[in-house]
């Protein structure tokens, strides 16, 4: 039975199909960081291993394993092993603060931590005390902390097929979020089956997945999901670098990337990019922060293969993709719901709304999590029920979808400005700033006002690094928009506060303009 016969059944199991590639492909690249590189026979022994010390030590059916450090080789490993042996993955942001990331550890239930030097040493020095449970480097022993392969059982002879199914969890995500606790995410092992069997392809021969994005994110995962159930070939990269990526494309002849759109913006603006060869690539991806068209078209036509974005959030609700190279006409849009996902839009007072009608989107879809970890009322505000008790996800977006069944967004709902009465998307106002020729970057957010209840605020940042003139632009860009939508300032910055996966950070930059103007 090949992989994709497998994936083709209702549910299975992710040991079953590791333990088939390292039968069928032993020798076929599994994973390269760039400093260590394994053929699935190599990455199937040490799996095992990693995975019977894990049940050696108690790890328990379903329990999660806390991963956190820089993506690489050993990352994956830990990352599947802790699915194999029945528990659940539970990897970390590194861009948490360590009172933030202490809160996650304890939220999980972990009591096992997969860490490297790095993190530990920042985590150590911040004073914030760690749960109590047992440290494993994954780079080199550090303290009384054992090295990841110094640690892991000297054979695979103890370890126990777990007793799992399809309502186990798989892993659970943690959100990005600039305060508080971000709230754990929960997804079943028939998720991801379901979202590893639409990846058929990859792991036909000579096909390669070169990822750039760190896999704490279910922006990653998204396309490492599929490439490790098909057996395909994964290059990991530890920190995304323009020429970096564009070598690496070349060096391995990468057929399949996950990109964010701050991501093929850097690939379109370095001056060297069309010096690689980077003509093996057939699908690229994209997802996670919105996907200018005019960005979309000059993607097109300068890298090879087809351009899919996939509109979806980290909770599941719908998944919409957009075929790009297929729908030149619609790249304003983040494509139609896919793969047995629905989607309407609401009113304000929770009612369905008629076909076509914008509104807040609420979607569902064979690949919605379980819900938050440890929260269910947070489950239930982001849930949405029609008449006939069918659970949505609120997706938080506003949008309408029009005749050809194609999702527009307009905004995230939260970031929605009322100002005198009309509501106002910055979105709308953001493409505004971006059409002038000398802004590369644009964000808009609402502050209060005492005549108009809030009122936008844009910032931008220049395509070259010179001064911009403001003024200028504040009065080019309203003369454009519509009377209740023209913004009361425009500030300029070196550049936008980011996530990881390239969102940005408004609610950073209203607390930054916040204090500031107090």
């Amino acid at each position: 039975m090949t992989p994709a016969d497998y994936l083709n059944k209702p549910f299975g199991h992710l040991h079953d199909l590791v333990t088939m590639h390292a039968k069928d492909r032993p020798g076929r690249m599994a994973f390269d960081d760039g400093e260590e590189r394994l053929s699935w026979g190599e990455a199937e022994r040490l799996i095992y291993r990693i995975a019977a010390q894990m049940q050696a030590d108690g790890l328990k059916k379903g329990q999660a394993v806390s991963i956190l450090g820089t993506t690489t080789t050993r990352y994956a490993l830990v990352y599947i092993a802790a699915i194999v042996a029945g528990g659940c993955a539970a990897p970390l942001t590194t861009s948490a603060t360590p009172k933030q990331l202490a809160a996650m550890m304890a939220d999980s239930g972990a009591d096992l931590l997969f860490i490297d030097t790095n993190k530990r040493a920042e985590l150590l020095e911040s004073g914030v005390p760690l749960p109590r449970f047992n440290h494993v480097m994954m780079d080199q022993a550090m303290d009384d902390c054992p090295a990841l392969y110094d640690w892991m059982a000297e054979d695979t002879s103890n370890y126990i097929t777990p007793d799992i199914g399809p309502d186990d969890p798989y892993n659970i995500i943690y959100s990005s979020g600039t305060t508080g606790t971000p709230k754990g995410i929960v997804h079943s092992r028939l998720m991801r089956w379901r979202q590893a069997q639409t990846g058929g392809g990859y792991g036909e021969e000579g096909q390669v997945t070169l990822l750039s994005t760190p896999l704490y994110s279910n922006t990653t995962l998204g396309l490492f999901t599929p490439t490790i159930a098909f057996g395909g070939s994964t290059i990991l990269m530890r920190k995304f670098d323009v020429a970096r990526w564009c070598a690496l494309c070349e060096q391995h002849r990468a057929t399949h990337t996950m990109l964010v759109p701050v991501q093929y913006q850097r690939l379109m603006d370095f001056d060297r990019f069309d010096d690689f060869n980077t003509s093996s690539l057939m699908l690229k991806y994209c997802t996670s922060a919105p996907f200018t068209a005019e960005l979309k078209t000059e993607v097109l036509k300068r890298m090879s293969g087809g351009l899919v974005e996939i509109y979806s959030m980290t909770e599941g609700g719908v998944v919409c993709v957009l075929l790009a190279h297929e729908h030149p006409d619609k790249l304003h849009s983040v494509g139609q719901p896919w793969g047995g996902s629905e989607v309407i839009t609401i009113n304000d007072a929770g009612e369905r709304l008629p076909a076509g009608e914008m509104g807040e989107l609420v979607g569902r879809s064979p690949t919605m999590m379980s819900g938050y970890q440890n929260q269910p009322e947070k489950t239930q505000e982001a849930s949405w029920y029609d008449e006939d008790g069918n659970r949505w996800q609120r997706m938080g977006d506003i949008g309408q979808v029009d005749a050809d069944n194609f999702v527009i967004l307009m905004g995230r709902s939260k970031d929605m400005i009322i100002s005198g009465g009309f509501n106002i998307y910055p979105r709308d106002l953001e493409e505004a700033l971006m059409a002038h020729e000398d802004v590369v970057d644009a964000a808009v957010i609402g502050v209060e006002s005492r005549d108009w209840g809030e009122t936008p605020i844009g910032f931008v940042v220049s395509k070259d690094g010179n001064t911009l003139n403001c003024d200028e632009i504040l009065l080019a860009t309203n003369a454009e928009l519509g009377k209740t939508q023209r913004l009361s300032a425009l500030h300029q910055l070196q550049e936008l506060p980011r996530s990881h996966i390239g969102k940005v950070l408004k609610t950073q930059l209203r607390q930054e303009y916040a204090a500031k103007n107090s």
